[in-house]
C-alpha cells in the first residue's frame, strides 16, 4: 500500500471553507484573518475501512421506548435544555470570562446517579476541588480528570463508562493526530468531531464549555456550533449579580429559552420568579417609565423601559441606548417625530431596559416610544400599565405573538391596565378577569388613553 503523504490545507474559521494556500482574505467569504494552517497526518485514522452502520426504520423507533430525560436538579437548567438533558447529545456552554460557566457545570453533577467525568485542561483536579467544596458539591460518582489529549480523555471515557462527561474547556483540549496548538481552528475541529462521535455511538451526553470572542460568540470555527445538538449562552455583566441561561439552538425543545439565575457565594441560585426581580426597585413618581412583558422562548418576564430626553448641549444630539436594537431606537424616534409631531432633532435620548435584560422582540416597540414620549412630555404614567405592540413606519399598532401569556403574568403580578393591537384584542377568546385590555390601532390612540 503506498504510503500517505503529509497535506497542508488552510481553513476558514468564518465559512469553514478549506483552501490549498493560504490567503489574507477568505476567498469564499471575504472574511479577513481567518485562515488557519490544517495538516492532514501521515498516520491513517483508525476505523477507516470498517463496516457500515445498519440503518434502522422509522416505526420500529416509534415503537420503542421514549428516550428519558436526566433532571439536572436545577429547574431553570432544565426549562432551557427542554426537560434535562437527553443520553447522547452534544451540549456546547459559552460565555464571558467569570461568568459562571464553570460553577453552573460542577453545580449539576450531582444529581446524577450513574458515573460522571469532569475534564479541566485549565485547572488541576485540587483546583476544582476547592471550588467543589466551596459549592458544597460532594458526590461519590464524580470523576475529576486534568487531561488535555483528546486520546486520553477518550481511553479515561472507555475506562469509567460514564453516564455525562464534562469538557472544560474545548479550546485546551488537542489531538496527537495534528501538529498544529490547541485552540487551533483544526484542534477545535478534530476534537469536536470526535466528542460528536463519542456522544452518538456510545449515548452518553457530552457537555463542551468554550470561550467567546469580544463580539460574544463562540471562539473556533461556526462549525462547532452546526454540528452539537444545544448551544447555550450565560449572559451577565459586573453590574449585575444575576446571570441569563439562553439557548441559541435546541434540537430537543425551544430555542431562545431563558433561566434566571442569582449569583451568590456558594453559586448560582435559581430564580422562581424574574419579573418580580426586574421590577424591584422600579419608581411611578418619574416620567419616562414603562412596563413591557418580554417572551423569551416560552416565559414572559416583564421588564421595566425607561427613557430619558434632555435639551442637547452640542450640535449632534446623542443616542444611547442599553438592551434594545439601536437601529429600531432610530426608527421609532423618526415615527414619533413624523407621525405625532415630538421634535426629537434637538434632544438627547437615552433608553435603558432595567436589570441587563437584552430585547430583540418587537412587541417591545409601543413600550419604548410611549417611554421615550412620556420623558419628552414630563408627564407621569399611570403605574399599573402594560403597553403591548409592534410599531410600524405609518405609527400603526401591529399584533404580537402569544398575547394571553403575556397579560396573565401582568395579572399575577398586580397590573390592572393593559395597551395592546387591537387586531390581537378581536382574536382573544376570553377576556382576562381583573384587567382591562384596551386596543389601540395606532400609538396616537395609545398617547390618548394614557396623556
Amino acid at each position: 500500500m503506498p504510503q500517505l503523504k503529509s497535506k497542508t490545507v488552510y481553513l476558514c474559521s468564518a465559512c469553514g471553507n478549506d483552501h490549498p494556500k493560504w490567503h489574507g482574505q477568505c476567498p469564499s467569504c471575504n472574511e479577513w484573518g481567518t485562515l488557519g494552517e490544517f495538516k492532514v497526518s501521515k498516520k491513517r485514522k483508525k476505523g477507516s475501512g470498517g463496516l457500515a452502520r445498519d440503518s434502522r426504520k422509522l416505526t420500529d423507533i416509534l415503537q420503542g421506548d421514549e428516550v428519558k430525560r436526566i433532571p439536572t436538579g436545577i429547574a431553570e437548567m432544565d426549562r432551557v435544555l427542554g426537560g434535562g438533558l437527553l443520553p447522547g447529545s452534544l451540549i456546547l456552554l459559552g460565555g464571558n470570562p467569570g461568568i459562571g460557566k464553570s460553577t453552573l457545570a460542577l453545580q449539576i453533577l450531582p444529581a446524577f446517579t450513574k458515573q460522571v467525568l469532569y475534564v479541566s485542561a485549565e485547572e488541576s483536579e485540587e483546583q476544582i476541588g476547592l471550588r467543589a467544596r466551596r459549592l458544597n458539591v460532594n458526590s461519590d460518582s464524580l470523576h475529576l480528570s486534568s487531561e488535555n489529549r483528546i486520546e486520553g480523555i477518550l481511553d479515561q471515557v472507555s475506562l469509567i463508562q460514564p453516564e455525562l462527561v464534562v469538557i472544560d474547556s474545548i479550546q485546551t483540549v488537542f489531538s496527537d493526530a495534528l501538529d498544529s496548538l490547541p485552540g487551533s481552528v483544526s484542534q477545535i475541529r478534530e476534537c469536536g468531531q470526535q466528542l460528536l462521535q463519542l456522544a452518538k455511538q456510545r449515548n452518553i451526553a457530552v457537555m463542551i464549555i468554550g470561550h467567546v470572542t469580544k463580539e460574544g460568540v463562540i471562539a473556533g470555527p461556526k462549525m462547532l456550533e452546526h454540528m452539537v445538538d444545544i448551544v447555550l449562552y450565560i449572559e451577565g455583566d459586573d453590574r449585575h449579580d444575576h446571570r441569563i441561561l439562553r439557548s441559541a439552538k435546541n434540537r430537543f425543545g425551544t430555542s431562545n429559552e431563558v433561566g434566571i439565575f442569582q449569583m451568590e457565594s456558594n453559586g448560582l441560585i435559581e430564580v422562581k420568579n424574574p419579573s418580580e426581580l426586574f421590577l424591584a426597585e422600579r419608581r411611578d413618581d418619574i416620567s419616562g417609565s414603562t412596563i413591557f412583558p418580554s417572551l423569551e422562548g416560552s416565559r414572559p418576564i416583564l421588564v421595566e423601559v425607561q427613557a430619558l430626553v434632555s435639551n442637547a448641549n452640542f450640535g449632534t444630539p446623542q443616542r444611547n441606548v442599553n438592551g434594545f436594537d439601536f437601529k429600531r431606537l432610530a426608527m421609532l424616534l423618526a415615527v414619533l417625530e413624523k407621525r405625532l409631531g415630538t421634535h426629537m432633532g434637538t434632544k438627547d435620548v437615552f433608553v435603558n431596559l432595567v436589570g441587563g435584560l437584552k430585547v430583540d422582540d418587537p412587541a417591545a416597540d409601543l413600550a419604548v416610544i410611549t417611554a421615550v414620549a412620556s420623558s419628552a412630555r414630563d408627564k407621569l404614567l399611570p403605574k399599573s400599565v402594560i403597553l403591548i405592540g409592534e410599531v410600524g413606519l405609518g405609527g400603526e399598532v401591529r399584533s404580537v405573538s402569544r398575547l394571553e401569556a403575556r397579560i396573565n403574568e401582568a395579572k399575577s403580578l398586580g397590573f390592572k391596565t393593559v395597551i395592546a393591537p387591537t387586531a390581537n384584542v378581536k382574536r382573544m377568546k376570553k377576556s382576562p378577569k381583573g384587567i382591562k385590555i384596551s386596543g389601540v390601532t395606532n400609538v396616537g390612540e395609545a398617547f390618548h388613553l394614557l396623556f
